[in-house]
């Protein structure tokens, strides 16, 4: 069976994470030992014990979730001897999630990654004060219908799709009044329900222009080597291998739509037949069941769940 490892995003972050796991192998509690040392920070005591507002802050969800993901990644490989790249054809992550899948397939240092994450964060925090970006969710918007709602509410301000999700599931992110048009326009255009998300930024829009400018440069630093596996781009929505084309990518990312919809499509187009999302949460597996009914969503991230993942491959 052909098959894909997914990496979430942020949204996917809850007190508690990587808990169990650290709890049961030696393996989890280095990973997030390395992580900690990596940052200066006591980043796992955050992911276990909160407090919720402090994990939230995008500075340290985006390296929470990596570690999280990477945990179940290391435990699947040293304590229960599954080969990632022997068992998968081809890995994607969800925005940030597209680091821990380049990780997890061994293009990026596990410390390289957890500092790239953190200042992803930072540089994205800073870029837009707060209160003047905003993002909304277009529940029952396919991506065209989205894109008119935009083009009609934009009114000179930056405004654009920043997630493309599936199933009827669109972000959009902007200028904040510009945002709350779109949610009203969004009633007559026979979208179901536009709603505002709980940000602290407008995350994939022209606004983050800064943080792309701040990972460029920091990109250009650290060593990357081809992933194990195909890592498939937010935006190209299409397996990558080349470092060099990765990494201008990941930059891209940044201001640029999340087509997660069309790579998944891609992914089924390649023979993929089952979907395994490592780490925190189940937002990527529910996704894909909306996208493509046929492609078998699994989510592994407790020690119990993974026992039972590897004893059936």
């Amino acid at each position: 069976m052909s098959r894909a490892f997914l990496f979430p995003g942020q949204g996917s972050q809850a007190v508690g994470m990587g808990k169990d796991l650290a709890e049961a192998f030696a393996t989890a509690r280095e990973l997030f030992q390395e992580v900690d040392d990596a940052l200066s920070q006591k980043l796992s005591t955050l992911m276990f014990e909160g407090p919720e507002a402090d994990l939230t802050l995008t500075e340290n969800a985006q390296p929470a979730l990596m570690a999280a993901s990477l945990a179940v990644v290391r435990v699947a490989q040293k304590d229960f001897g599954v080969d990632l790249a022997a068992k998968g054809a081809f890995a994607a992550g969800h925005s940030l999630g597209e680091y821990s899948a380049l990780c997890a397939m061994g293009a990026l240092s596990v410390a390289d990654t957890a500092r790239l994450l953190k200042l992803r964060g930072q540089s994205m925090q800073k870029a837009v004060p707060v209160g003047t970006g905003a993002m909304a969710a277009l529940l029952g918007a396919e991506l065209e219908l989205a894109q008119q709602v935009v083009a009609e509410a934009a009114q000179g301000e930056i405004l654009g799709c920043a997630n493309d999700n599936g199933g009827g599931q669109v972000v959009i992110s902007g200028q904040k009044s510009a945002v709350e048009r779109a949610i009203e326009v969004s009633k007559t255009r026979g979208v179901k329900r536009g709603m505002l998300l709980p940000v602290s930024a407008p995350f994939h829009c022209a606004m983050m222009q800064p943080a792309a400018d701040a990972m460029a440069e920091a990109l250009a630093t650290v060593a990357m080597t081809a992933p194990k596996l195909p890592v498939v781009s937010n935006v190209t929505a299409r397996g990558e291998s080349n470092p060099d084309d990765i990494k201008k990518l990941l930059v891209q990312q940044v201001t640029g739509l999340v087509r997660w919809r069309e790579g998944v499509q891609w992914l089924k187009a390649q023979g993929v037949a089952q979907v395994v999302e490592l780490g925190s949460g189940k937002v990527l597996a529910g996704l894909v069941k909306r996208i493509d009914k046929e492609i078998e969503p699994l989510s592994i991230n407790t020690p119990a769940e993974l026992e039972a993942w590897a004893k059936a491959l």
